[in-house]
């Protein structure tokens, strides 16, 4: 044989192959990174971009790790179904996700809002801690699976703001017939002590401030209240809202799609889903100093609840707490998991950090830094 004779058969041959080895690597690959198209409800509305934006940067963020192949539609509140019957709509297949907060069902079971936020729990990276590293997950998951769901830690907004008043509250006489827009455990807790909760809607908070309908109304922080206005027509702001220490948003799944996937999209989903979490604190940190001094510049005046309130509201909590486990197993499985790991995160934090951060800000406060 000459040697033009073999390098053309050889090539020949090599050529084949390569087409054989493409023939077998190519349904591999799509059946490892298949063409996937999801919805997902958000509970919010676009106005809120921090809140609202964690549900984008997780879209964002899946789609580009897969080339485009996992894409998931972000819808607000309201587009496909009303914001707090977002969980709802993924239990029942409506949608394959949704971007919620779990203490917005809480009425169902209580149990739902142990892995968002409840009065006098963690702050944000208490929650972070035991989700990630505390089995909070799991527990929780354990909980959602009973729904028909899976999930995963999507945001935090940091400890939120206490609320806005029409008149200062001084002293707990000061709560007592006192009409306030609070829901959740919170509204629980504070009835103990005179007050009336209110449901409303984000955009029905306003006008029945300016109206004298309500007295008072939480909302989150100075990012997202700075656009609603409330300085003009309720100008005392308090804090901490100690019934938000650490909120959490979550990423739901409907549980029989999420198990449908791959193990790799499986793993994406969860990598996505944390870089969303991550994101929004330090979102929120960025923007909410810059927004509470534009607020008091605005007219509004920074007020904190007096210790007589937040210990007053404390032992009510744990009156709550107590009702709540004698009566519901579930609950008390998450809630003797996050209180055994609060009891030692504040230890912790109260050492080095609280100190760290105290001495800072004794230097902010005297103009040093």
């Amino acid at each position: 044989m000459d040697r033009r004779s073999f390098i053309r058969k050889a090539g020949t041959a090599g050529a084949g192959a390569a087409a054989a080895a493409a023939t077998l690597a190519t349904p591999a690959i799509a059946q490892s990174n298949p063409k996937i198209t999801w919805r997902l409800t958000s509970s919010f509305p676009k106005s809120l971009d921090t809140i609202y934006g964690g549900a984008e940067v997780f879209s964002k963020m899946l789609s580009e790790a897969t080339d485009g192949n996992f894409t998931v539609q972000v819808f607000a509140a309201g587009e496909i179904v009303p914001g707090l019957q977002a969980a709802d709509a993924t239990t029942a297949g409506t949608v394959e996700a949704c971007h919620t907060v779990g203490y917005y069902y809480w009425g169902k079971d209580p149990a739902w809002a142990l892995g968002s936020a409840v009065p006098f729990a963690l702050n944000a990276r208490g929650m972070n801690a035991w989700h990630y590293h505390g089995g909070g997950i799991d527990l929780y998951n354990e909980f959602l699976g009973k729904q028909g769901l899976v999930g995963f830690p999507g945001g935090n907004t940091g400890t939120q703001m206490g609320g806005w008043f029409r008149k200062e509250i001084n002293t707990l006489a000061d709560l007592s017939g006192l009409k306030m827009r609070i829901g959740g455990f919170a509204g629980k807790v504070v009835e103990k002590l005179g007050v009336v909760p209110q449901q409303l809607a984000g955009g029905d908070i306003y006008p029945a401030l300016e109206k004298g309908t309500i007295d008072a109304a939480e909302w989150v922080g100075p990012y997202d209240d700075e656009k609603l206005g409330f300085q003009k027509v309720a100008p005392y702001y308090y804090y901490p809202g100690w019934w938000e220490g650490g909120p959490t948003v979550h990423l739901m799944f409907n549980k029989a799609k999420y198990e449908e996937l791959s193990p790799a999209y499986k793993s994406l989903v969860r990598t996505a889903a944390q870089a969303a979490d991550a994101n929004m604190l330090q979102k929120y940190d960025y923007l909410n100093p810059t927004a509470v001094k534009s607020l008091v510049a605005n007219g509004a005046q920074l007020r904190p609840f007096s210790q007589e309130i937040l210990s007053a509201c404390f032992d009510k909590s744990n009156e709550v707490y107590a009702e709540m486990m004698a009566s519901n197993e579930g609950f008390k499985k998450i809630w003797d998991s996050i209180t055994a790991f609060r009891k030692e995160h504040y230890l912790w934090a109260q050492i080095a950090e609280y100190n760290f951060d105290t001495f800072m800000m004794i230097q902010q406060r005297g103009n040093k830094l």
